[in-house]
């Protein structure tokens, strides 16, 4: 699955740039609990048909019967004369939910949960054009929008940046979409490439091994054959990558982890027991001249503690972790796979325990 952003706003354009009417809708405050982040998007097109999201369902319904026919005639019985409705033109425009508790129960918000909302009527179709095809180059694009009459300047932005609005306009930064680097093809990264692709992340796997590469069986994922470490550098990692080694071999493993490590990915790690990940430092540090600092950036063993035996749980494990990384989640050590695993030892005088055929 894409990122969501960029589909609600490709949906958006395909919608203008056929001359239909529609809105872009965007969380720009919040208070208390709420659904959906500020920040968030939605699109609503005439006929009544909606992409993306800004609650659990409810307040879509409520614009849905707000502004489009569709929906209003639906929703009374057939003899009844229903009142036409059509998105509006003009400037954009602010609306609040959930203000009362007979409001925030009505729309499904939690206890004591507000939000707004900016809604801009008929987006141009040519500058969603210009955004979209920007997103899908890979660019970070930050869109203001001018409170006053709607339009819209787009420029270029050199680091993600929170939505922000003024009295005069909106502010919202949008990125390519996240991107997962996967060096192995067994079945474990099958599970971790589903995963990564329904949270929303282009997901690429490399794997030189005819007889992994053959067996691969996860649609939407990008599988290549090159060295691991070449990949790695014609892939080019960003703030909005990660790379993650789960081939269990060094020689395919550790050079790629090398590139990474000078790349501005925000999560690189590796498969692999407390002492495999204690040899692998070794190495990196004795061979290579790695320094402590930099190898603090590499993550392993991977994931969080969770029990985890087979490579379906594991893969939740690591994808779990990735997700709190990427979302800025300081996780407590005692859910890091080392310090579990050795408060464990301890308190059990085991060793530890056979995952994948190894010792995590």
């Amino acid at each position: 699955m894409e990122n969501l952003d960029v589909m609600v706003l490709r949906t958006l354009r395909d919608w203008r740039q056929s001359g239909k009417r529609a809105l872009l809708a965007t969380v720009v405050r919040t208070w208390g609990s709420s659904p959906r982040p500020v920040g968030s998007i939605m699109a609503l097109c005439e006929d009544g048909a909606v992409v993306g999201s800004v609650s659990g369902g409810c307040i879509e319904d409520d614009l849905i019967y707000q502004y489009t026919q569709a929906y209003a005639a639906a929703a009374q019985p057939a003899s009844a004369a229903v009142e036409a409705k059509t998105i509006p033109s003009g400037p954009p425009a602010f609306i609040k939910y959930g203000v009362s508790a007979d409001e925030a129960h009505r729309f499904g918000l939690p206890c004591g949960g507000t939000l707004e909302l900016l809604l801009e009527f008929d987006p141009s179709a040519a500058d969603l054009a210009r955004l979209v095809t920007a997103l899908e180059s890979g660019q970070l694009m930050q869109r203001q929008v001018s409170l006053k009459d709607g339009t819209v300047t787009l420029t270029t932005s050199a680091a993600p940046a929170e939505l922000s609005v003024s009295a005069s306009d909106l502010v919202n930064t949008f990125g390519p979409e996240y991107r997962m680097l996967l060096i192995g093809a067994g079945q474990l990264t099958e599970y971790l490439a589903t995963m990564a692709l329904f949270s929303g992340f282009a997901v690429t796997v490399c794997d030189p091994r005819e007889e992994y590469r053959s067996a691969w069986s996860v649609p939407g994922a990008k599988v290549l054959s090159e060295m691991p470490d070449d990949v790695v550098t014609a892939f080019k990692p960003d703030r909005r990558s990660c790379v993650i080694a789960l081939t269990h071999d060094p020689k395919l493993d550790d050079l790629a982890l090398l590139e990474a490590l000078e790349t501005d990915a925000f999560y690189i790690g590796a498969i692999g027991s407390r002492r495999n990940n204690d040899a692998r430092h070794q190495r990196m540090a004795e061979h290579f001249g790695l320094s402590d600092a930099t190898l603090q950036r590499l993550r392993g063993p991977i994931g969080i503690y969770i029990g985890s035996k087979t490579p379906s749980e594991i893969a939740v494990s690591v994808m779990a972790e990735v997700l709190a990384v990427k979302n800025g989640v300081v996780l407590p050590r005692d859910m890091e796979v080392a310090q579990a695993k050795n408060e464990r030892a301890v308190q059990h005088n085991d060793p530890g325990e056979l995952v994948c055929g190894i010792k995590r």
